[in-house]
């Protein structure tokens, strides 16, 4: 989903289309297996309990835990945001005219900035005309059928640096144009140029993807409901008001208004939570709810609870995330955030940003100079100014750079950015210390190499190991984004590495969560342990990713034990990754879990429902009961994952998986070929005929279908491997050996394709290259089980 500056997580406008993560998609296409669903929340009571946080830095030895305070007597709702402003007006003063306030505005002469006098814009092979009739502003262009026709403007998204336009379909349903004004240099652009997005593409205006109702507007509104009807498959949204108001961030007011007329008890004045507690992970994850990459659990969010009870935010994936963690896609600023220092020492969001203006708190270096000044002391009492050196921050000699000078500012080094949505600059905020020395190695982005390019680079890195050399303490702990390396490029070392890394105490929570996922690459005693440990670990993130890697790593039946305690946990994302990955053995191994395992999987089976727009959620639930034994549901939610998105191809693939399984072979084969067909390029509609033609004793004829899965998608571990296995049992061995070959090229760590390579060379009498191969894994983890 194109986005805008304080939008929702949605698809990036760079590569990925819908928000799909490991929660709203199944890994698995092979055999109808449950999918990793999105995680919901749950209300305790009539209303939301006003809560305390926990720290989640390395300050904090224990959970969180909620303390006893009176309760408000009645739900808080919403009010009028008119109410708030007679008390608040130097904060509605700073709101007003800011990106919050005109994040979304009805479309009409005052709001649009675009120019609609019967303008034409060509791009990515679709023509579209802007003007305006009557009172409307009016969009011709290739709708979901490619063919142009007359869309009405309905709203406006943001005001700088660009500005875009929510357009009415029918049904409720308003989709973001991909078209978008360009509010610096006045003119029309593309949100996503050269990428040839056509009717047919997933990130066209016209798709699921672009579906304002579920991707955008709950983060430009205040109190906004998608109220979707899935019988109708229509959308009532509604909400409180446009723009990012009062109530958006501190919750419903009418407790607060009933408190500021009677001066009650009422806790935190009558809001649900305190913006300005001590703790600043009560602000921090206030701001997450938009200001992250995650997937939304329900439709909308719990006042008063975790980010996690809401929202699933997603760790630093190497889909998202640069090695070292700085931003790669549309990832917003908590993410990059979560790993700094800054977090760690208690920063909030409002000590750099007004929150109410969203402009930054001092002009030039004036924000970090609050702490990082000559004196070497914090003006942010809640911050923990440990460590602080006193030095001239702002002087040459720090900065390196000629004051007034790009480079001199701390941003330009501290937080390096890109462009997104063509012409919106965001700056990372892990806040890192350049090193081209290490990015030039690593692969990673450098705010040095980003300015000094050729020559100039290789001048500059050789600068930077004379001031390291220099300034270097004699011992240097294991570096995350070093460790990673090794890790994600199977070198040797890399158990080991991954290991010393989950050692310590003060990673972040985030990169820990990361490397829970990297550790199924590296299965050991060690590894389990690990995995084991963190289930308990205080930061929910990290709990829900340990669940994942023990699921990785042990058996269903073996994983019971460790996993059952977690269905009590107090954040739900937690419960329910435990519940799903428990549900092979709920009818035998659970025991007295057995009750809150239930309770569980029936919040999971609620949550898809929650998101029943969605077509991946009607294929969770499709495969949900059929492992629950409800089969008789389970071709009509399959049905309805591709009414929901004609595109969604791993709902066809299940489908035609159960047809088949159903004596329905000409049935299934007749949709197969139909879709492949019209999607010729789509490498898993290839590969699922390539099976279903295997299945069938065709091995030959599948053949051609599984090359040219693993030739669109050659980074594809699952494509590359059984087109390996079927050349094997073909006796084309050594075609399967260069095909695993190539595989462990682009994907060193991949253990399947290792043990098989390894075999295949035994059997064709290729004892050396087995045995180097073998050498390899042992230097890479030679605690594996395989290697026994």
């Amino acid at each position: 989903m194109p986005k805008h500056k304080n939008n929702a997580a949605t698809a990036t406008p760079d590569s990925q289309p819908p928000l799909i993560n490991r929660y709203l998609f199944p890994v698995t296409i092979g055999v109808l297996l449950l999918a990793v669903a999105g995680i919901g929340w749950f209300l305790f009571g009539s209303h939301p309990v006003p809560m305390t946080y926990a720290p989640v830095s390395k300050a904090t030895a224990e959970p969180a835990k909620t303390q006893p305070q009176p309760v408000a007597l009645a739900p808080a709702k919403m009010v009028d945001e008119q109410q708030c402003q007679g008390c608040h007006s130097a904060q509605v003063k700073d709101w007003q005219g800011s990106h919050h306030q005109l994040a979304m505005q009805p479309a009409n002469a005052d709001t649009l900035l675009g120019d609609f006098n019967n303008v034409t814009f060509k791009a990515e092979n679709e023509t579209t005309r802007f003007s305006r009739k009557d009172d409307g502003f009016w969009v011709n262009t290739p709708g979901s059928d490619g063919k142009n026709a007359d869309f009405k403007v309905a709203y406006t998204f943001g005001i700088a640096p660009l500005q875009q336009y929510l357009i009415e379909v029918g049904e409720g349903r308003l989709q973001a144009l991909g078209v978008a004004w360009d509010t610096e240099k006045h003119r029309w652009f593309h949100l996503y140029p050269g990428q040839g997005v056509t009717f047919k593409d997933p990130l066209h205006w016209s798709k699921p993807s672009q579906n304002a109702n579920f991707m955008c507007i709950e983060c430009h509104t205040t109190g906004f409901k998608r109220n979707f009807d899935a019988a109708k498959n229509t959308f009532d949204s509604q909400w409180n008001s446009l723009g990012v108001g009062c109530q958006a961030c501190h919750g419903p007011a009418s407790n607060h208004l009933e408190w500021t007329a009677k001066k009650t008890d009422l806790i935190h004045a009558g809001f649900a939570v305190d913006l300005k507690d001590k703790n600043a992970t009560v602000e921090i994850e206030t701001c997450a709810r938009c200001h992250s990459r995650r997937a939304p659990l329900d439709d909308g969010y719990t006042v008063g609870k975790r980010l996690m009870d809401d929202y699933l935010p997603s760790p630093l994936t190497r889909e998202l995330y640069a090695l070292d963690g700085k931003i790669k896609d549309e990832v917003f600023e908590h993410g990059s955030f979560a790993q700094s220092k800054m977090f760690d020492k208690g920063v909030r969001c409002s000590n750099c940003h007004n929150p109410h203006s969203t402009e930054l708190k001092a002009p030039g270096n004036g924000v970090c100079l609050q702490c990082h000044n000559s004196a070497g002391k914090t003006a942010v009492q809640t911050v923990d100014g440990k460590g602080l050196q006193a030095k001239n921050y702002d002087s040459i000699e720090h900065t390196r750079h000629t004051m007034g000078q790009p480079g001199s500012q701390c941003v330009d080094c501290h937080m390096p950015g890109k462009f997104y949505m063509g012409n919106d600059f965001r700056h990372d905020h892990s806040f890192s210390i350049p090193n081209p020395e290490r990015a030039a190695r690593l692969g990673t982005p450098d705010a040095c190499l980003t300015c000094h390019q050729g020559k100039a680079g290789e001048k500059v890195t050789e600068q930077f190991k004379l001031w390291n050399t220099a300034n270097a303490s004699p011992v240097q702990p294991p570096r995350y984004d070093e460790s990673l390396w090794l890790i994600r490029n199977g070198q040797p070392g890399a158990a080991q590495a991954l290991y010393e890394q989950l050692q310590r105490s003060n990673l972040p929570a985030i990169q820990r969560a990361t490397l829970l996922a990297e550790l199924p690459l590296y299965p050991s005693k060690q590894t389990l342990k690990l995995a084991t440990n963190d289930l308990s670990h205080p930061a929910p993130q990290v709990r829900e990713s340990a669940v994942h890697a023990i699921s990785a790593l042990l058996p269903p039946e073996e994983r019971a034990a460790l996993l059952s305690p977690l269905l009590g946990d107090p954040v739900k994302a937690v419960r329910i990754a435990a519940a799903r990955d428990l549900l092979s053995v709920a009818n035998s191994g659970l025991g007295n879990a057995l009750a809150s395992w239930e309770a569980a999987i029936a919040e999971y089976e609620n949550v898809q429902k929650s998101l029943a727009e969605r077509a991946e959620s009607n294929l969770n639930l499709a495969m949900l009961y059929q492992a629950s034994g409800r089969s008789d549901e389970v071709e009509g939610l399959l049905r309805t994952a591709l009414k929901r998105d004609p595109g969604f191809y791993p709902a066809l693939v299940t489908l035609v998986q159960w047809l088949e399984a159903k004596g329905r072979r000409q049935e299934a084969q007749a949709l197969l070929a139909q879709s492949l067909k019209e999607h010729p390029d789509a490498a898993l509609l290839q590969h699922t005929q390539g099976l279903s033609l295997v299945r069938a004793g065709q091995s030959a004829q599948a053949m051609p279908f599984l090359r040219k899965a693993a030739q669109l998608e050659p980074q594809s571990a699952q494509f590359g491997y059984v087109l390996a296995v079927a050349l094997h049992d073909s006796g084309k061995v050594d075609e399967a050996c260069a095909e695993l070959e190539r595989l462990l090229n682009v994907q060193p760590a991949n253990r399947n394709a290792r043990l098989a390579l390894i075999q295949y060379y035994l059997d064709s009498g290729h004892g050396p290259k087995a045995q180097v191969l073998l050498q390899g894994w042992k230097k890479m983890n030679m605690g594996d089980p395989a290697l026994k």
